[in-house]
């Protein structure tokens, strides 16, 4: 359940912040099709990934779950 809440809180910054998925994997040096796993809750981020979805967008690790 909780990499279903993670991913669709990744989706939703990254859209806010104009991401598109191939310009997120892009930042954040994954595949697209691992960011699109992650945002449909199918995988999740270590926590090295976690700081770099949040390098990416900005914000503190703690603030990606922020649900």
């Amino acid at each position: 359940m909780i990499k279903k809440r993670l991913g669709k809180r990744i989706a939703m910054l990254r859209k806010e912040r104009g991401f598109t998925q191939e310009g997120f994997a892009e930042k954040t040096d994954y595949s697209v099709e691992f960011i699109s796993f992650i945002e449909r809750g199918i995988n999740a981020p270590s926590i090295e990934g976690c700081e770099r979805i949040a390098k990416a967008l900005r914000i503190s690790i703690k603030d990606l779950f922020d649900f």
